[in-house]
């Protein structure tokens, strides 16, 4: 079975204001096509489609045209929420959706209600667990406690147990959205950390086939039955260099795998560049950027006169402007966003404490801490559930 797999569309988002409705919908396209050309056989969809909870009109009409689409072609789609998704209003129609080949899993409740296909060698169950947020879904699946591994190793239970009433030989695929160990983060991707740990093993998957990752923006590969695909556009520019794909994947006969990389269109090339403005403007080696969206960090020791609009004279497509002057002290000129970057909100609020109080937080209060940010999470979750 001949399975294509995507995540993270991100429908409505943009790149540093730049609308990049149009990169999605060629994306769109050029997904289409490769459905046809390599004849899939199903397409998986491992969360995020959306960008945020209440999308943008212009990004649900681009949805809905890809379902009618993919409808079209006559092969299957099994789609999951992601965490920037609202789980309720992408799984509106489900059922009715679920009539023209469209297999929308939003509902933790159908984790181990998979769609069923079959080839020449027998039936393969396709299982989608949703993002799942620990404090929601802890009580309803029994997890021993208030963490990502926890009730996603509880889900997996129930989808092993599935598994083994079925036919022997019947092989198995999971879609989840996670951030599972040894991934790649990248600076566009929400943190999920809940009580300060964010990973699972990628053991919890074990028993089945193939796991299609959703979550992480850059390709990558946990192991031969564990694989992220990445988002299909960057949506920072922390992913300058990273290689925009879907994983084409064949599920053999006994489950064995093989997975290639089908590249995604690139609307614009990015580019990080660092220097005097003066060696920006005028280094012949820069000249490969030029149409590139540039993001500039100026190391001028004192700032200059209008930099942007320089800039902008060689590299048009200039979006992010940071300044790093040479000789500074170490930490005397570090924006706050670089302070903050890749800390979780735990932290962040720790460091709060202890800057105004001038002492760190003790065990007692970083679990106040902990439970507030945890509650926080299950109101929003409950707030979603019940609009």
């Amino acid at each position: 079975m001949r399975l294509l797999h995507t995540s993270d569309w991100h429908l409505g988002r943009s790149f540093h204001r730049v609308n990049l409705l149009g990169a999605q919908a060629h994306f769109i396209d050029h997904l289409v096509e490769t459905v046809r050309e390599h004849e899939v056989d199903a397409v998986l969809v491992a969360g995020d489609v959306y960008d945020r909870a209440v999308p943008p009109l212009p990004a649900v009409e681009l949805y809905d045209r890809a379902l009618h689409r993919l409808a079209d072609l006559g092969v299957p789609t099994v789609m999951i929420s992601g965490n920037h998704d609202s789980a309720r209003r992408l799984g509106v129609g489900a059922g009715l959706i679920g009539r023209a080949g469209i297999h929308l899993r939003t509902d933790p409740g159908g984790c181990a209600d998979p769609v069923v296909l079959a080839d020449v060698h027998g039936e393969v169950a396709l299982y989608g667990l949703p993002y799942l947020e620990p404090a929601l879904v802890k009580d309803r699946f029994g997890a021993e406690k208030v963490s990502h591994e926890a009730v996603l190793g509880a889900a997996m239970d129930l989808v092993r147990a599935d598994l083994a009433a079925r036919a022997p030989g019947t092989r198995s695929v999971v879609l989840a959205h996670a951030f599972v160990t040894g991934g790649q983060a990248s600076d566009s991707e929400r943190d999920i950390a809940v009580g300060g740990v964010e990973a699972v093993p990628a053991a919890v998957f074990d028993g089945v086939d193939y796991a299609a990752l959703g979550h992480l923006h850059g390709c990558q590969t946990i192991n031969e039955r564990v694989r992220y695909s990445g988002s299909p556009l960057a949506y920072s520019f922390s992913e300058a260099d990273h290689r925009k794909s879907m994983w084409l994947v064949e599920l053999g006969a006994a489950g064995e795998i093989t997975a290639e990389r089908i590249d995604t269109p690139v609307p614009r090339p990015l580019a990080r560049i660092r220097g005097r403005l003066d060696e920006l403007l005028e280094e012949v080696s820069y000249a490969a950027y030029e149409d590139s969206w540039i993001e500039a960090t100026l190391t001028d020791p004192v700032r200059p006169e209008d930099p942007m609009a320089r800039l902008a004279a060689r590299f048009p497509h200039t979006l992010s402007l940071a300044f790093d002057p040479e000789g500074r002290e170490e930490d005397g000129g570090t924006s706050y966003a670089q302070r903050l970057k890749g800390r979780s909100d735990q932290e962040i609020a720790e460091d709060f404490v202890a800057h105004v109080r001038g002492g760190v937080a003790d065990e007692a209060e970083r679990a106040v801490l902990q439970d507030a940010f945890e509650d926080v999470r299950a109101g929003d979750g409950r707030q979603e559930t019940h609009r």
